[in-house]
């Protein structure tokens, strides 16, 4: 009989069997803040309507490939510069993925080594996680106490590596803060024509900012979204925009069929009804507004400035605070161990009034 070690052994990568999978707490009977969701559902009129369509749907057939309809919506509505279009993912996990695979060169290639990407850290795990799998170098490039880019050090580390691709996350995820704009054009002029530059805004529904009107000035800018943070978690759609060229490029690597008809059905009303889900985000601003302060008031904790649906906070113990939010039923982020920086950190996704005073309650108990 085949030895099932042996056969792990000869088979899967070493760096894949040395790290762990992406772990995700089970959320049932728990007030759930530790995703960064929308906690609002649509009005239950919108409900209805969207069930009647989502029953028409041709199930039995693959989608139309090219997923013009609702490209065409995001293009409309989302502020994508005329001329420009959209790529589509399964989330913007499977777009860091396609990203990643498509620059990673290897040292194999004519005159070229094993492609870098690059990131301020800390950021969003899939950054390195993704450039780990495709087979590239991660270099990570720590950001200053304050949560702000380190500028130099960032050129710096452009000039020594050469990255293929870099990540920025406007606003960054776990810090939640926002870089300076002027920080970032300059690091994407420094990367040039050697590599191409990711602003990730997951969380532009609540930053109001954006990159997307810049495209047309940086050839190597992708700017890329998800409607996950804007109330759309369940049907896992990302999009990313940039010159097409790059698009095309990217096009070669994405998995066919990769949205499928029930999420591109539901995408395309949520987005005929857009009003709906910027007035929630609007109601998650006033609520982070509201729990920021009520933070800042309790002792020995430091709340740290987001333009996301989630506020960073430093607390005095951080493993008995999330130890009794868990025990209270309350789910939240421990950050202490993702980052030097964010020692005694934890992280708590902007709900609805109720759920907030809940984790606030919890929290009071643990300082």
């Amino acid at each position: 009989m085949t030895d099932i070690a042996k056969l792990i052994e000869n088979t899967i990568r070493a760096d894949v069997r040395a790290v762990g999978s992406y772990h995700v707490p089970d959320s049932i009977g728990y007030v759930k803040l530790d995703s960064m969701e929308n906690p609002y559902q649509l009005p239950e009129e919108l409900r209805a309507e969207l069930g009647t369509r989502l029953a028409e749907a041709a199930l039995n057939r693959y989608p139309v490939p090219s997923y013009r309809t609702l490209k065409d919506r995001i293009c409309s509505k989302l502020g994508v510069p005329e001329g420009y279009d959209v790529l589509l993912g399964n989330g913007s996990d499977e777009l860091i993925t396609i990203l990643a695979t498509t620059i990673a060169r290897q040292e194999r290639e004519a005159g070229s080594k094993r492609a870098v990407v690059m990131a301020p850290v800390p950021a969003f795990v899939m950054f390195s996680r993704s450039a780990q799998f495709a087979g590239a170098d991660f270099v990570g490039v720590p950001i200053k106490s304050d949560f702000s880019l380190d500028l130099p050090a960032m050129l710096a580390a452009i000039a020594e590596h050469k990255p293929s691709l870099l990540f920025l996350a406007y606003p960054n995820n776990p810090t939640g803060n926002l870089y300076d704009a002027d920080d970032m054009v300059a690091i994407i002029e420094a990367v040039g024509e050697h590599g191409i530059v990711v602003v990730d805004e997951a969380y532009q529904p609540f930053a109001r900012v954006s990159f997307m009107e810049r495209l047309p000035q940086h050839p190597n800018l992708v700017v890329m979204r998800t409607l996950s943070k804007l109330g759309l978690a369940g049907i896992r759609l990302g999009y990313m925009s940039a010159a097409a060229p790059l698009l095309a490029e990217f096009e070669k690597v994405r998995p066919p069929y990769n949205v499928n008809v029930l999420t591109q059905v539901a995408a395309e009303f949520a987005l005929d009804h857009l009003d709906v889900l910027d007035r929630q985000a609007g109601l998650l601003n006033e609520e982070r507004t509201r729990l920021a302060a009520a933070l800042a008031a309790l002792p020995g904790v430091e709340v740290f400035p987001s333009a996301a649906n989630f506020i960073s906070l430093r607390v005095p113990d951080a493993e008995r605070a999330c130890a009794i939010l868990h025990g209270e039923k309350v789910l939240i982020k421990n950050l202490s161990k993702m980052h030097k920086l964010l020692a005694n950190c934890i992280r708590v996704t902007v709900s609805t009034p109720e759920e907030n005073d809940q984790f606030l309650a919890a929290l009071k108990t643990s300082l």
